[in-house]
């Protein structure tokens, strides 16, 4: 597994046990959601370093409003891409707070 993938499922890991007194209100929906959120953030923030220093020739990309234009289309990226399958961090997510929700 990719250095970075793994650095991403133990930190998921990581957040999932600092998630465990809230767990045992979370249902299964609740639960999906959050693995779904949390991926889109993880991707959200890898495609911002991969748009770094990426020059495009838009008439969104340019002025004053680009970055944020920029922002919110890699957020919207990052949401399709979690919500069509990701990269399998958010079912990690949710294996992880079903486990914690079962210890308790």
């Amino acid at each position: 597994m990719p250095a970075p993938i793994a650095a991403a499922l133990a930190a998921a890991s990581s957040v999932a046990s600092a998630l465990a007194p809230a767990v045992q209100v979370l249902g299964a929906d609740r639960i999906k959601s959050v693995g779904q959120e949390f991926e889109a953030v993880f991707l959200s923030n890898m495609m911002e370093e991969m748009f770094t220093g990426v020059e495009e020739d838009n008439p969104f990309d340019s002025g004053p409003g680009g970055s944020a234009w920029r922002s919110l289309r890699t957020e919207q990226f990052a949401r399709s891409i979690a919500a069509a399958g990701g990269i399998g961090l958010a079912e990690h997510v949710q294996r992880q707070l079903i486990a914690l929700q079962e210890k308790s």
